[in-house]
């Protein structure tokens, strides 16, 4: 954690008063075009009383917008007479990126998720993280991240959690994935967890409920659906909104190690052979690649390394040596 200095971010709007407040996080920032200008993020909290503290962050990526509606509906509908503690609404974390509709910050190019703990006096994103890091995660007790594909991926929509050396965590986590009640909840192992806003809340001991709900660059009604249901469960669960939350059925998975993941080892035309939510069998093929140099040239087959459902593919339709190009997850029965 860094304590080196006090943060140049400065809230707009109190934390500790009843009611709903929005307002912005403001953070300095010379640049050309403003010389004593500022990187203006938006923020709402609502707040009843004592009780239980729940951080909601969207656009983590830029590119990623299911949580930025979702987030932005909540933050124009919620009244404080029906909730008990305190909701911080941040709809776009990373709010150069997001106003770029880019994954990364056009300013820094800092990829939010892979900055924790930050730097109070580092890039733009550097000090966006560390504002988190030690004044918004503190206040928290529960903590909901959105996510989707953005631009470069696609996923069946699902809620997750992470394996956790605590197991009174762990099983803390999955219970509040389950109570937000996407079509899928997953097990989430990830490629590398060093720098992650979820790892930085995970280790303070908080409750962290991230998502995957599509992708493409994009949202839909199906999924801008599900998400906002799933962040008013998620509140009902943690015993800040008012009453029970809404049930679905919903499918069970995990990701119990890197056999789940397919990487490309090709450049070219990627032809899916596999559609999203389909079952798959271990070594089946779930992908061919074409080259785009010249006719003539056998595609390139990829194939499952084990069996279970496709969760996740490259969404493009060019692909490059070391992009993802799919993930295959295991259901896991009742």
């Amino acid at each position: 954690m860094n304590t080196m200095m006090t943060s140049l971010i400065s809230p707009t709007i109190p934390f500790d008063l009843d009611g709903v407040h929005h307002g912005f996080l403001r953070l300095p920032y010379s640049r050309d075009e403003s010389a004593w200008g500022n990187v203006m993020i938006p923020i709402s909290v609502v707040r009843n009383g004592e009780g239980p503290v729940a951080l909601l962050t969207g656009a983590n990526h830029g590119d990623e917008y299911e949580g930025p509606i979702a987030l932005h509906e909540l933050a124009a509908s919620l009244e404080p007479t029906h909730i008990r503690g305190t909701i911080i609404i941040v709809p776009a974390f990373n709010y150069p990126a997001f106003r770029a509709g880019t994954r990364t910050s056009p300013i820094d190019k800092g990829n939010m998720n892979r900055l924790f703990p930050g730097k109070p006096n580092g890039t733009v994103s550097e000090k966006i993280a560390d504002y988190f890091q030690r004044y918004l995660i503190p206040m928290a007790d529960v903590v909901l991240d959105f996510h989707s594909g953005g631009k470069t991926l696609d996923f069946i929509p699902f809620a997750c959690a992470h394996a956790l050396p605590d197991e009174q965590q762990e099983e803390a986590c999955m219970a509040a994935m389950r109570a937000f009640n996407a079509p899928y909840s997953m097990k989430l192992l990830e490629i590398d967890n060093v720098g992650m806003y979820d790892t930085a809340v995970e280790q303070s001991g908080k409750v962290f409920v991230s998502t995957e709900l599509g992708g493409g660059g994009t949202s839909t009604a199906r999924s801008v659906g599900i998400a906002r249901r799933g962040v008013r469960n998620f509140l009902k669960h943690a015993g800040i909104l008012d009453g029970e939350p809404e049930r679905h059925d919903t499918v069970q998975l995990d990701m119990p190690d890197a056999d789940c993941y397919v990487f490309s080892e090709h450049d070219g035309l990627l032809e899916p052979t596999v559609d999203l939510g389909e079952p798959v069998d271990q070594d089946q093929i779930i992908a061919r690649v074409w080259s785009t140099q010249r006719n003539g040239q056998p595609a390139v087959e990829y194939r499952a390394r084990r069996s279970g459902i496709l969760c996740a593919r490259h969404f493009p339709g060019l692909i490059h040596t070391g992009d993802c190009l799919a993930v295959v997850a295991v259901v896991v029965e009742d």
